[in-house]
């Protein structure tokens, strides 16, 4: 028996404890004694049954890049690790501490888009309303736990790696309530999938997964673009196999990227923290003696977006150190033919809304 396995049993009286407290609260939204509020423009909720890495960031930004053509749309989220309180609109020069990491990033990609961050989505959604009359349509920003809120239509996202159907409940494992409660969703986004999805690795993960007929299935992966200069954006390469990286992310899973740089670069060291880590100068001093002692003459560093508002905080000890880092967009595509047919169900419910 391996070491993950006896230490996940070790903690199933715990995840029991855990599941039991979720299970409660649940039960109590179900049968009413938990009031969930319904609000009468259409909301659209995008959030996972796990701690992260399924890719919430990329897909609510799809879904902005998409609909910002054609309706008002605007995004809450918690704005989970800032140092602020309360509802707090999102400026293009705020920080990460600020806002949150997330929020931020919408608020820089999409600089027309109101971006709010607030503790209490209930509270949030009328402030929003009031402070933007024009907004058509709210996008909750990991909200699936967050049941004071019913939104009109709401999104489950899962790793095609590590699918919740396969996950343990905290601490055992990563799940934050129990896989059934995939029940509440009506899309289901298998994420992460490999470039050369196969049709039997879909209809395995469909079976698996055991949708109900009211449920659809649909599957992405991610295409990353040219990479960029933190401290000068305008300046962008491409990533090549003469390059040798240091990655440095704080984010929930690497597994995909680390992928990809595989095939892409000569060689990657990678410098993990914990998923939404604030870097520290001790933090960038490891950064700055792990990228020396690389050899070559053709490194860089490597982050991600959502890391790269973090990093930013440091820019005077960048700009000292002449560290060369560079950020890796990513954006979703979806896979085969699904993304007309997911586009025609969001389309769908949004002119089918009724108050």
């Amino acid at each position: 028996m391996s070491e993950d396995i006896v230490i996940r049993i070790l903690l199933l009286p715990l995840a029991l404890l855990y599941g039991l407290g979720i299970g409660l609260r649940n039960l109590l939204y179900r049968i009413g004694a938990l009031r969930s509020v319904r609000f009468d423009l259409p909301v659209i909720s995008v959030g996972n049954l796990t701690m992260g890495g399924a890719g919430k960031t990329p897909h609510i930004e799809y879904l902005l890049r998409w609909l910002d053509q054609y309706i008002q749309i605007a995004v809450l989220s918690r704005g989970y690790g800032r140092s602020t309180m309360g509802y707090r609109p999102v400026t293009s020069i705020d920080t990460a501490k600020e806002v949150g990491d997330e929020p931020l990033q919408f608020k820089r990609k999409f600089p027309n888009v109101p971006v709010s961050v607030s503790e209490s989505r209930a509270l949030a959604v009328p402030e929003l309303i009031k402070r933007n009359p024009e907004t058509q349509c709210i996008l909750l920003d990991d909200a699936f736990q967050h049941l004071a809120v019913t939104p009109g239509l709401n999104i489950l996202l899962t790793e095609f790696a590590r699918p919740f159907t396969r996950d343990w409940l905290l601490p055992a494992g990563r799940l934050r309530e129990g896989r059934f409660e995939y029940r509440r969703a009506d899309i289901i986004i298998v994420t992460k999938c490999p470039p050369d999805l196969t049709a039997r690795q879909r209809q395995d993960l469909v079976r698996e997964i055991d949708p109900f007929p009211r449920q659809r299935v649909y599957f992405t992966r991610y295409d990353y673009g040219l990479t960029y200069d933190l401290l000068r954006p305008d300046i962008r390469r491409p990533l090549d196999l003469q390059t040798d990286v240091l990655l440095v992310s704080a984010i929930a899973n690497t597994d995909y990227l680390l992928q990809y740089l595989g095939k892409t670069v000569n060689s990657v060291q990678a410098l993990e923290f914990s998923d939404h880590h604030y870097f520290d100068e001790d933090d960038l001093n490891t950064v700055l003696r792990r990228f020396n002692a690389m050899p070559g003459s053709r490194k860089i560093i490597l982050t991600t977006e959502k890391d790269a508002t973090r990093l930013e905080l440091h820019q005077g000890f960048l700009w000292k150190n002449d560290l060369p880092i560079w950020v890796l967009p990513a954006e979703v595509a979806f896979c085969d033919n699904d993304e007309v047919d997911f586009q025609a169900e969001v389309k769908r419910f949004l002119l089918e809304f009724k108050v």
